[in-house]
């Protein structure tokens, strides 16, 4: 079981000639969040995942966003990758896995999430052109797998990512952020029947 004495938290940042950011999170709150990137859509999205996985979320970013969002949008998904995986500890007593299918009016996407200490992000099915489009006219749909794989390399989690339909850019991209909160929100939540660490191995 999880020692449910040890707080579930986290608090990083990064600075570099691109971008500073501050992040911290709760992974036992209530979707409560506080976030300022610099990239309006990136903090929707973010906003999103904050109140779908129940985890408390807050950052603060800047950077060259004058040149491209990639950067700042990037080194997030690094911190916020490095922070899960620093509150999740030594992982024992959580359920591991989730998976979550989730509607967003003509959007249609699932997500699986595998809490493994290997990261391996598969992602698919997001229609032609979408990584091209300007969601909000500053946010390239490309940005959203980008941000899944900054994420789960530092997370050390497995994550696929299906979109099985959908037209409207900005409907994609958030029905993909919405699924793979609620996965996470079942992947990293404590089961009381789980002792130890779930895994044959011993150890995630």
């Amino acid at each position: 079981m999880t020692d449910q004495s040890r707080a579930r938290t986290a608090s990083s940042s990064r600075e570099t000639s691109e971008s500073r950011i501050r992040l911290s999170l709760d992974l036992d709150g209530t979707g409560r969040s506080s976030i300022d990137t610099s990239v309006p859509f990136f903090d929707h999205l973010l906003t999103a995942l904050s109140k779908h996985s129940l985890i408390d979320l807050d950052v603060a970013a800047s950077g060259d966003t004058h040149i491209d969002v990639h950067h700042t949008v990037e080194d997030v998904g690094i911190v916020l990758g490095g922070a899960l995986n620093e509150a999740l500890g030594d992982k024992a007593g959580i359920s591991r896995y989730g998976d979550a299918l989730v509607p967003l009016d003509e959007a249609l996407v699932q997500a699986v999430v595998d809490v493994s200490g290997r990261p391996y992000l598969v992602h698919t099915g997001e229609p032609e052109g979408f990584e091209y489009h300007l969601i909000g006219g500053h946010f390239t749909g490309s940005m959203v797998r980008h941000v899944f794989e900054a994420i789960t390399f530092h997370a050390g989690i497995t994550v696929h990512v299906r979109v099985l339909g959908g037209r409207d850019p900005h409907h994609i991209a958030e029905a993909e952020f919405k699924a793979f909160a609620r996965a996470l929100r079942q992947a990293v939540q404590p089961d009381p029947r789980v002792s130890g660490v779930p895994s044959t191995k011993g150890a995630l």
